[in-house]
């Protein structure tokens, strides 16, 4: 462990499964010396897909990394799952590194997943680089899909080397301006993307335009590339054929000499506090300062035990450190540091800022967690991904009588793990109900289950997460009197129910004016209140987007408890909303499905018979005929839809699917659940 932050390179590959992520991250390891030879994904013989569930599927299902020590430099590696269905942990890849490798297949193109990644790049300030694999394939047209990639993220898009003798090298354009590409000739390109890097700075232009190329010295040129990296006034591309080397050790080249060290990059973004409260903290990256670092991911394992992988931000965090986990107060015991390559480790000393590494078995530590080792740093943690909610449920229970406690046990840890992959208990109906992303998703994870932990289970669909509103403003009233003999009691509230925005959740006012509700029974009016808005008034289904505002009651100086002003507050609520016009919710899911552009017509005549509201459509040659269409559809209409997919489409169509909204259930629907409703007797 000789390096220091100006060497390290934190590099994640990213981008649709089918681009060739790992094959490209099994040949910059074979190239930088870490393995001997390159793994092969159908073979099962790669670092990164190293569990049996990937070897058996042939794709990547969580992120892994590896590092590797080349021409004085550091690389930490992370190759990410490519399935949309598996998109949770690829995002949390993107909390750890400087430069987002987004890899693109010469054959494929520009396909959704792709402009998904490098949406997700961007928005977290990371340098993005364009990876374009498999460039001796038969039959692609790499001018072409240079066209496509520079319409569909800018100009700013600029090959850094360019293939030549059809793909079967790549030269480089970036510091070479002599002979010819497939592109044409060097000198043109050089040109362009010199022209791109030195407008980013005055001082540069100021030399360049005096003195041509010839007056910039390399440190300048140097600097420059990496401000547009940074300011994403660049996006570099580069060609590679990661199965037969071609073009690996030019973009080994590259990252080692142009891409930002964690020095360099766009400052992470911790923040201290939550939402529009949150203010910004800087974690500079001196190994003398205070440790920060965040836990990027959580691996349980059957027989090793809990593993939390960690980027170190700030400080040198060294072995045998006492460290605080978030806002604990008793510190941990970093008692083992590791390195990770694939699933092995390698115990290290210390790691420096921009390092990434893990430690074992410590219980506290969970999916972004921030380790500091000082009072100061109480608070802050990293600004939050952007992780789509899971939306597929299953109702799930122990196939065997006994087993509740190892499934509650083994589904906390798969949890644990995804942060895409929930797992919540429904009181009213008894259910316990695991969301994910896709039915894949889902059906992974139950194979994880079987196979990691030895849990057997059995599933249902459950029931659709419906929610209730009010449509106006009303007013509610409850006295709560009650006398048994000894003390007694009483509670009288007066409140007003309004309605919010969609999606504004629920907001509780104290307007009470004179002291008739004396303060300290105002949290159990709130309690009685929140607890009605779990029940439901038209079919059970848990309120959200009101407002209840406590004008005034009554209270007795004997008689009254909290008890009776919790009774008091969830009766008056009810007593309102029954006035307010409540209505049934319905969640509408934002649907993308991605298909040959010859079943677009079966397509959309399937999602209307859904009740979908299709608000944009796409085709494009570049994509081999494929057609890209996004509407709106009711989550009760999805049940049968990946099948329906699939036998509409031959197997080739894809979708993706993220929650956007609730909206009013149709009146059918909401008269149907409203006649099965059957109310819990309310007793006082």
């Amino acid at each position: 462990m000789g390096h220091g932050t100006a060497q390290i390179r934190n590099l994640a590959f990213i981008g649709p499964a089918g681009s060739g992520k790992t094959t490209l991250f099994e040949a910059v390891l074979a190239r930088a010396g870490r393995i001997a030879t390159a793994g092969s994904v159908e073979r099962g013989t790669t670092v990164s897909d190293f569990d049996a569930i990937e070897k058996q599927r042939g794709h990547s299902l969580a992120i892994a990394i590896s590092h590797a020590d080349h021409e004085g430099l550091h690389l930490n590696l992370i190759d990410t799952p490519g399935m949309a269905d598996f998109r949770g942990p690829a995002l949390t890849a993107l909390a750890a590194v400087e430069t987002a490798c987004i890899v693109v297949s010469a054959s494929q193109g520009v396909d959704y997943g792709t402009r998904r990644m490098m949406d997700y790049a961007k928005s977290r300030n990371l340098c993005r680089v364009l990876v374009v694999n498999k460039i001796d394939a038969e039959g692609v047209d790499l001018a072409r899909l240079l066209d496509e990639l520079r319409a569909a993220f800018g100009a700013e898009c600029l090959p850094i080397n360019l293939p030549a003798d059809g793909g079967k090298r790549v030269v480089d354009c970036f510091r070479n301006r002599a002979g010819g590409s497939d592109f044409g000739p060097v000198a043109e390109w050089h040109q362009r993307i010199v022209d791109q890097v030195v407008e980013i700075n005055e001082t540069v232009m100021g030399h360049y335009l005096e003195d041509g190329e010839e007056g910039l010295t390399g440190e300048e040129l140097h600097d420059a590339f990496e401000q547009c990296l940074r300011e994403g006034h660049l996006i570099p591309v580069c060609f590679t054929s990661a199965r037969s080397g071609t073009g690996v050790g030019e973009f080994l080249a590259v990252a080692e000499q142009l891409f930002p060290h964690p020095g360099e990059a766009n400052p992470p973004p911790f923040v201290r506090g939550q939402g529009e409260a949150a203010t910004p903290v800087l974690a500079a990256p001196d190994a003398n300062a205070h440790v920060i670092a965040d836990v990027f991911q959580i691996v349980h394992d059957p027989f090793a035990g809990k593993l939390a992988v960690f980027r170190v931000f700030q400080g040198t965090l060294k072995r045998d450190a006492q460290l605080f986990v978030d806002d604990g107060r008793k510190p941990v015991r970093i008692g083992h540091l590791f390195k990770l390559h694939g699933n092995e480790r390698q115990e290290i000393a210390q790691a420096v800022p921009g390092d990434i590494a893990a430690v074992a078995k410590l219980d506290e530590l969970h999916f972004d967690a921030v380790l500091h080792d000082s009072h100061d740093e109480d608070g802050i943690h990293l600004a939050a991904l952007p992780f789509p909610k899971p939306m597929f449920g299953l109702a799930i229970d122990a196939a065997t009588r006994g087993q509740e406690q190892k499934l509650s046990i083994a589904l906390a840890r798969l949890a644990d793990e995804d942060p895409c992959f929930h797992v919540e208990h429904t009181h009213d109906t008894n259910e316990t109900v695991i969301r994910g992303l896709s039915e894949l998703h889902l059906k992974i994870q139950l194979q994880r289950l079987k196979e990691r932990f030895q849990v057997e289970v059995t599933t249902r669909p459950p029931k659709v997460a419906f929610r209730e509103t009010i449509s106006r403003v009303a007013e509610g009233h409850h006295r709560h009197k009650k006398q048994t003999g000894g003390a007694g009691q009483f509670g009288e509230v007066v409140l007003r129910v309004e309605p919010l925005e969609r999606g504004m959740g629920f907001e509780f006012v104290d307007a009470v004016k004179g002291g008739t509700i004396p303060g300290q029974f105002m949290p159990a009016v709130e309690k009685g209140v929140r607890q009605a808005l779990t029940q439901g008034v038209v079919a059970g289904f848990p309120l959200q987007d009101l407002r209840v505002v406590v004008l005034d009651g009554k209270h007795h100086s004997v008689d009254s408890k909290e008890i009776a002003f919790s009774t008091a507050g969830r009766k008056a609520v009810l007593d309102a909303i029954a006035k307010a016009g409540p209505q049934l919710l319905e969640p509408i899911v934002e649907l993308t499905v991605m298909a040959p552009e010859r079943n677009m017509g079966d397509l959309t005549g399937a999602l209307s018979g859904k009740r979908a509201r299709i608000h944009g459509s796409e085709s494009t040659s570049g994509r081999g005929g494929e057609v890209i269409i996004r509407a709106h559809l009711p989550m009760a209409e999805l049940e049968g839809f990946p099948a329906e997919l699939k036998s509409l489409t031959a197997g080739r169509g894809r979708y993706d699917l993220e929650f956007s909204h609730y909206e009013a259930a149709p009146p059918p629907l909401q008269a149907k659940l409203a006649a099965a409703f059957r109310p819990r007797a309310d007793e006082d």
